[in-house]
């Protein structure tokens, strides 16, 4: 018996012409599959050509990942598909906004949790904190683990930014 491949994440960049109706063509593709995205940003990369960057996080086997990236590159208004996890080196970024409650004892410890993990107060009443962090999901990921027991009482994510190491840049084909 065939054992089920594992799933794996995978950071998809998407060069498209920014134009009404391409972003949800491209969830379109998802959904209509049943594809999840775990992460997605867009924004106007290129303001003379009118192209915009798509930053897709998605899970699935192997092969999954190997037909969204063949799909996502069919689609017409599409310049060109990245699989920023396997195509090199890259660094891939995230910032939370992290609302605090904390009073006496606990706003100390969050203060002190906050400048372990580099997060800048961002607000702040007698009352709670807003803090602002950057940097790997799972940075972001254990700053909030550690700081739900203090009274988290709302987050707010941008979704993971990517961009490919070294001198070359994610070029138009």
């Amino acid at each position: 018996m065939k054992q089920p491949q594992a799933t794996e994440r995978h950071t998809i960049s998407v060069l498209v012409d920014n134009e009404a109706g391409v972003l949800a063509r491209v969830i379109g593709l998802f959904s209509g599959r049943g594809y999840n995205i775990d992460s997605l940003t867009v924004t106007e990369v290129d303001i003379a050509q009118h192209v915009s960057r798509i930053t897709i996080v998605t899970t699935g086997t192997p092969m999954v990942i190997e037909q969204i990236i063949n799909q996502l590159d069919r689609q017409v208004p599409v310049h060109r598909v990245v699989d920023m996890t396997t195509s090199g080196p890259s660094i891939q970024r995230e910032l939370a906004m992290v609302k605090v409650r904390g009073q006496g004892e606990n706003r100390v410890e969050a203060l002190r949790l906050a400048d372990a993990f580099r997060a800048r107060v961002i607000d702040a009443t007698t009352e709670s904190f807003i803090f602002e962090i950057t940097g790997a999901s799972a940075k972001i990921e254990g700053f909030i683990n550690l700081m739900m027991p203090l009274g988290v009482v709302e987050i707010s994510r941008t979704g993971i930014a990517a961009i490919s190491r070294g001198a070359e840049a994610m070029e138009q084909r």
